[in-house]
């Protein structure tokens, strides 16, 4: 008994249990930890595109709305976390039952993984690009080590305060880099009403903000991290941390400055590699030092929940437990050597369609957390041991598997592609709820106490 208690208490992350209030975080110290998230070249990108491919407006249009509806939904789910204190891996087996919540577990720290090995790709070759004799394999090394340390102290001890002190470096830093851009290349006076050759679609607003369901695997983030939160500090967190501010820092403020800098500085192409390779030769070892920067915070979250997840998974599967030590330095082979291996084409490809299982899970989830029915039948109780709870939920992965796969479907049908998450989401949701009218009991419960 002693030493079960004593890994409870080494357990800082609290990847296999609820959060208990000791373990939970000051507002501030939550909200540092989690705006990590809001400083990748990655958003930037995705803003320029969009404005490349639809016209400035309806891309800041469309991410306007993005804005609202990501602080709306990651406002209802960073409540019932901080209510729970429960991880995506634990809800899951909720919706899914205890073996078919194991993928969704693998889908989260693959993501996780993937994210972690793009924004780490870009750091490794702006270090080799400025060095210019450091190669490749070792700027990478060293971005896997740097990555992998970081997150070795816990979202309470460490992270938040690294990430507290470099926000204002990477906001400051942003505005320099458009102020400098400007005085070298001038300012470019149509950047607003920029359109493609052709004209711009009177939908490409709608096609912006069903590109940004792409990136919906935030709302898993968003659990993880909101767990951490007190009760009392819910309405701030849902509000402000995980609400319509931050997602105004992360996509709008990203977008304005994504697109000025593609309006003004000549590239061959457009890509994280192409703005940050833009900004070496606009900043020079300022522009080495903004990227370590932005790709340094987001990685801290990318490298930590692929790392609590991949512990997660492990011992869904195998029964082994994995230290946080041992999965991290594993996550950190696999990121070095998805790297180095070139792969992203097919990470890219795996990655579309994760999405559409992520967008699928937070439909369910959703559904879930705002049901009446399910609070009515069960009182609100979440069950959380394997003893009580069935291997599947035929409710959730009805919902969940089916709306993926009519994602899927659209998604391949090149004339309505882009409209495969909206489809897949309100797909999710509509069957959930409707299950959860005719489901049985023991599809949550599988006996009683």
């Amino acid at each position: 008994m002693k030493d079960s208690n004593q890994n409870e208490v080494s357990d800082l992350d609290f990847s296999e249990r609820p959060v208990p209030a000791e373990g939970r975080m000051p507002r501030v110290n939550l909200m540092m930890a989690w705006w990590a998230v809001c400083s990748a070249i990655f958003y930037m990108v995705v803003a320029a595109a969009m404005a490349r491919a639809y016209g400035t407006a309806n891309a800041l249009a469309g991410i306007a709305l993005t804005v609202v509806v990501y602080g709306i939904i990651n406002g209802v789910i960073s409540r019932y976390s901080m209510k729970t204190g429960l991880t995506v891996a634990l809800f899951s087996k909720v919706l899914f039952g205890h073996v078919g919540a194991i993928v969704a577990t693998l889908i989260f720290f693959a993501t996780a993984l993937y994210y972690a090995v793009f924004e780490g790709y870009v750091m490794a070759l702006v270090l080799s690009e400025w060095s210019g004799n450091l190669s490749m394999a070792m700027a990478t090394a060293i971005v896997v080590i740097f990555g992998v340390a970081l997150i070795f102290g816990s979202v309470q001890h460490w992270l938040d305060k690294f990430n507290g002190v470099l926000l204002p470096v990477y906001v400051i830093g942003m505005l320099i880099a458009v102020g400098m851009a400007v005085a070298e290349f001038g300012y470019p006076s149509g950047w607003l009403t920029r359109v493609p050759e052709g004209g711009a679609s009177p939908w490409g607003w709608l096609h912006t903000f069903a590109y940004y369901m792409g990136v919906w695997v935030l709302m898993m983030f968003t659990f993880d991290y909101a767990r951490f939160g007190r009760e009392k500090d819910a309405t701030f967190h849902a509000r402000i941390t995980f609400g319509i501010p931050f997602y105004a820092m992360t996509f709008l403020f990203s977008a304005v400055v994504g697109i000025l800098l593609d309006s003004m500085i000549p590239t061959d192409g457009l890509s994280e590699a192409s703005i940050v390779l833009g900004l070496l030769e606009l900043m020079g070892v300022g522009g080495l030092l903004l990227v370590w920067v932005t790709q340094s915070r987001i990685n801290t979250a990318n490298f930590y929940l692929a790392t609590i997840n991949f512990e997660s998974f492990i011992r869904k599967v195998t029964g082994v437990k994995l230290s946080k030590i041992v999965a991290g330095c594993v996550i950190g082979v696999f990121a070095y050597v998805l790297m180095m291996a070139d792969v992203f084409f097919y990470i890219l490809q795996a990655l579309a369609y994760q999405g559409v299982f992520v967008v699928a899970w937070v439909g369910v989830a959703l559904a879930h957390i705002l049901s009446r029915t399910y609070q009515d039948r069960f009182n609100g109780h979440v069950e959380l041991d394997n003893t009580y709870i069935p291997a599947f939920n035929p409710c959730g992965l009805i919902a969940w598997c089916g709306a993926a796969l009519t994602g899927i479907v659209i998604m391949n049908i090149s004339s309505i592609s882009g409209f495969s998450a909206p489809a897949t989401f309100l797909s999710a949701y509509v069957v959930y709820e409707i299950g959860l009218r005719v489901a049985k009991d023991e599809w949550y419960i599988a006996s009683l106490k």
